[in-house]
C-alpha cells in the first residue's frame, strides 16, 4: 500500500501542475480579454514578481496533485466503510487544498473569504462524489447483470 501511495503521489505532482496550468488558460480565455494571466495579481504583489508567483503556484499545484493522488489509495481500503473512506479522504484533501488556496490568493484573505472558498470546495467535492457513486453503482449493477446472464438460477453455466 505504501508503494502505491508513493507512486500515486509522484504521478499526481506533474498532473497537479498540468491541471493548475490548464485552469490558468481557461481563466485567461474567459476573463483576461485576450491576455494570459498566469496567477492572481495579489500573488504577484506578495511574491515581488510574476515569475516567483508562477513558480510558487506551480509548486503548490504540484503538491496539491501529489496530495490528491497519494490519498486516492483510501478508496482501495475495502475493510473501511464508505463513510470512513469519504471522511478521511475529505480531511486530507481539505488539509492540502485550503492552505495552498490561501497562500496562492485564490480566496479572499478574510474569514468570509475562507468560509466561502471552503463552501465552494465542499460543493464541488459533493458533486464529484455523487457522480462517482452513481457511476460505481451503475458498474456494479452491470457486472451483476452479466453474472446473472452467465449463470442461471440453478447455478449452471
Amino acid at each position: 500500500m505504501i508503494k502505491k501511495t508513493v507512486l500515486r503521489g509522484a504521478l499526481g505532482f506533474p498532473l497537479g501542475i498540468a491541471i493548475g496550468y490548464s485552469i490558468t488558460i481557461f481563466i485567461s480565455l474567459v476573463w483576461a480579454n485576450g491576455y494570459y494571466t498566469p496567477c492572481v495579481p495579489e500573488l504577484i504583489s506578495a511574491m515581488g514578481s510574476e515569475i516567483y508567483a508562477v513558480v510558487l503556484q506551480a509548486l503548490l499545484s504540484g503538491l496539491m496533485g501529489a496530495g490528491f493522488g497519494a490519498s486516492s489509495v483510501i478508496w482501495k481500503m475495502d475493510c473501511w466503510s464508505l463513510v470512513k473512506q469519504t471522511g478521511i479522504y475529505f480531511g486530507i484533501v481539505s488539509t492540502v487544498m485550503m492552505p495552498a488556496a490561501y497562500f496562492l490568493y485564490w480566496m479572499e484573505h478574510s474569514i468570509i473569504g475562507i468560509f466561502s472558498y471552503f463552501g465552494i470546495f465542499v460543493l464541488i467535492f459533493v458533486i464529484i462524489w455523487i457522480i462517482q457513486f452513481v457511476i460505481g453503482n451503475y458498474t456494479v449493477k452491470k457486472m451483476n447483470a452479466n453474472l446473472y446472464k452467465t449463470h442461471d438460477i440453478n447455478g449452471r453455466s
